[in-house]
């Protein structure tokens, strides 16, 4: 039985890419809608070139954030969605859309969680000195990159890298990670309970499962 997937987004879509590429036969999850807050997020481009319906809705045409959220889930909740996936989309959430979908909505957040909440994360890894940075896909809660994580990507920050280098090799293991963590959802695998993310009935540790390549 297929997974229906709304792909949320405000940019070029890359993620939204990676996501496209990983449908086919053996994979349930199925993407019904691309929905962006900009009218010139490259990523419509990449949804219409796969033959994904597409919509815009702009926060900028809505009096505040409770006005926007609430057109959107009622856009949103049109495709009839089993999950809803941001993909770079740039808006803070209300704590009524976030519940709305609670146990349905995921993020990737470009750190390894909890490490580097928020925005700038590959200058703040790099000006820490860590020798590690990530990235993470976690289940959405109303708290900001705090909702239980499911899956783990690490590298290895090489002394003297650049930030233009972290941020691809980041954006490589992204491009893995994203994908699989929908798909062990659209399987049945991956679920929020009230202890935090299971896969396959187990509970996951704080830091969620750590991929390795």
């Amino acid at each position: 039985m297929a997974c229906n997937v709304v792909v949320l987004i405000s940019g070029s879509g890359s993620n939204l890419q990676a996501l496209i590429d990983s449908q086919g036969p053996t994979n349930p999850m199925r993407i019904v809608a691309v929905i962006s807050n900009r009218a010139d997020a490259y990523g419509l481009e990449r949804a219409r070139a796969a033959g994904i319906p597409t919509r815009v809705l702009s926060h900028r045409d809505y009096a505040d954030r409770e006005a926007f959220d609430s057109a959107l889930v009622e856009a949103v909740d049109a495709y009839g969605p089993d999950l809803v996936v941001l993909a770079g989309f740039m808006r803070i959430l209300t704590a009524g859309f976030v519940c709305h979908y609670r146990g349905r909505l995921l993020n990737i957040h470009p750190s390894l969680l909890p490490r580097h909440k928020g925005l700038d994360t590959h200058r703040r890894a790099l000006e820490a000195g860590d020798p590690e940075h990530g990235c993470s896909v976690h289940f959405v809660t109303e708290e900001l990159d705090g909702g239980p994580v499911a899956l783990q990507a690490g590298v290895p920050i090489a002394p003297g890298e650049s930030l233009d280098a972290l941020v691809e090799r980041v954006h490589q293991q992204e491009h893995l990670i994203y994908p699989l963590a929908v798909r062990w959802f659209a399987e049945g695998r991956l679920r929020l309970a009230e202890q935090g993310a299971m896969l396959d009935g187990q509970l996951l540790p704080a830091s969620g499962y750590r991929y390795r390549t």
